[in-house]
């Protein structure tokens, strides 16, 4: 006899529904372990239980790397969404201006909306002068690096053919001294 299809709806006895997520959660940490283990793959898993207790499994690398690269792959899609989302809270730009000229005018504050877009051009401007000079010492900082680089190369490649040349002389004074040897033995 095989198993009963399970209808898949909130269980309402607190006791079995307990009973049902430590068993689901073990088996779900199996099944990440298991995949991780066959497929030699990286596996975080979080589960956060209805009282608030959370459960975390990773495989190999740590639960922080996982995340941390899935954040980094994925920064572009959540930076995306996060701006959707403000900007239908936030409504048309015609809303927002009035928005903050309403805001503006009840706080008694002596600034207009043309005044603050103004300041908004000359903090860009102020901005993209401050990467620009950041972009700038970081190349030189590369190109120092290179330079460097190259330095300790050249260094390196001398200290090699010095250690050549002391292995050549010693081994043409042993071979200068079994040389001796047979010679006095003749």
């Amino acid at each position: 006899m095989g198993r009963q299809k399970l209808e898949i709806k909130r269980i309402e006895n607190k006791s079995s529904r307990q009973v049902t997520f430590s068993k689901r959660r073990s088996g779900l940490i199996e099944k990440a372990r298991q995949l991780s283990v066959l497929c030699d793959a990286s596996v975080a898993l979080l589960v956060v239980s209805a009282p608030g207790k959370l459960y975390s499994f990773s495989s190999g690398d740590n639960l922080v790397r996982i995340l941390d690269r899935y954040g980094k792959q994925h920064a572009d899609d959540l930076k995306a969404l996060d701006l959707q989302s403000k900007a239908m809270s936030y409504g048309s730009h015609s809303e927002l201006l009035e928005l903050v000229d309403s805001k503006l005018v009840e706080s008694n504050v002596g600034v207009s909306v043309d005044t603050l877009v103004q300041l908004e051009g000359h903090l860009e401007n102020a901005l993209s002068l401050t990467r620009a000079r950041k972009t700038e010492l970081m190349l030189k900082l590369v190109d120092s690096l290179k330079e460097k680089e190259k330095l300790l190369e050249e260094e390196n490649q001398a200290l090699a053919n010095q250690v050549t040349n002391a292995t050549f002389f010693i081994n043409m004074q042993k071979t200068i001294s079994t040389c001796t040897h047979i010679y006095l033995i003749i």
